[in-house]
């Protein structure tokens, strides 16, 4: 129970801070009608701190039945104060007092303005961005695995092949744009195309030397028993190297992020790239930071399901690497 305290502590700090610390400065909240109940963005901020305590409580409970959830529920509670804290001193510079630069460094009642506002937009636009992300995502990784299992497999391709994997992993993709919206007719095919050459490299590098890196006893043994070629490469070799293929992916998925919201800032007609930059236009700073948390939120999820993924493909090693 002390646990589950401990680490909606510093929510309830966060949430005691809004409630009861008196508005000093000249900030308003304006109200917004949503079907029968009126809210303004303050009352949001307030409601997702009750969110997450309670989802954070709940966690909490579920988890005293689980020796392995306890533990990592235990470790995350001094990151959940700390994070609590800072919304609170936050919510105390950017709101209470207004001592941060305004408008530019809105409190957390002032982001939560956008959500009201333009809420449907704000989820057309994640849309947008998780449908071209992962188009250009999924493709660049099953390509990249291809070339990957080619060059490490094939010495007389890697000869080829390599030269053209050191040439563009040095250019930065967003460099490929004009030559992208010239070969692709839509924006859309030319942004997918860019994030599949982002996700590309490392996939085909890390592919590559996890397939060179495999035992040659292995392939003997595998043609010992007759296996041909193509059961090597499925059965031998994409096993021993999948480790070295999800450190490329999750690699991979940081700049695909990064490089997607370029992409979307110079010329995609929707996702949060493209919301940031109208926002920036308009000096709508407090757009800006809804849709920063966003994308946070977002990439968290994201690489969660990865790291997911990851653990139910090499379960195996469970109980061998720390």
């Amino acid at each position: 129970m002390i646990r589950i305290f401990l680490a909606i502590l510093g929510y309830i700090v966060a949430l005691g801070v809004n409630i009861f610390v008196p508005q000093i400065s000249d900030i308003t909240f304006q109200d917004h009608q949503i079907s029968a109940i009126v809210i303004n963005s303050n009352d949001l901020y307030r409601v997702l701190l009750l969110a997450i305590i309670v989802a954070y409580a709940i966690t909490g409970f579920i988890s005293l039945k689980d020796k392995e959830k306890k533990k990592k529920f235990k470790k995350k509670i001094p990151f959940r104060i700390a994070v609590g804290l800072v919304l609170a001193a936050w919510d105390v510079a950017g709101t209470k007092l207004a001592i941060l630069p305004q408008p530019f460094f809105p409190g957390p009642a002032g982001i939560a303005e956008a959500y009201l506002e333009d809420g449907a937009y704000v989820l057309e636009n994640t849309l947008y961005s998780i449908r071209l992300f992962a188009v250009g995502f999924i493709l660049g990784v099953i390509v990249g695995i291809i070339t990957g299992v080619i060059v490490g497999y094939f010495p007389k391709i890697a000869y080829w092949v390599n030269p053209i994997l050191d040439i563009c992993g040095v250019i930065p993709p967003v460099a490929w744009m004009p030559f992208a919206l010239i070969i692709f007719p839509e924006s859309f095919a030319a942004a997918a195309f860019l994030l599949v050459i982002c996700v590309w490299f490392p996939v085909a590098t890390m592919t590559a030397s996890g397939i060179t890196g495999t035992p040659k006893a292995q392939f003997e043994a595998a043609r010992t028993l007759g296996a041909s070629t193509k059961h090597q490469i499925f059965t031998v070799a994409i096993p021993h190297a999948m480790p070295q293929i999800f450190v490329g992916i999750t690699t991979a998925e940081a700049f695909a992020f990064t490089n997607l919201v370029m992409a979307e800032m110079m010329g995609q007609p929707g996702g949060l790239g493209y919301y940031i930059n109208a926002s920036k236009v308009w000096s709508a700073y407090y757009k800006v930071f809804a849709a920063i948390v966003v994308m946070a939120v977002l990439f968290s999820l994201i690489k969660l399901g990865i790291d997911r993924l990851q653990k139910h493909m090499l379960r195996w090693q469970k109980g061998i690497i720390k």
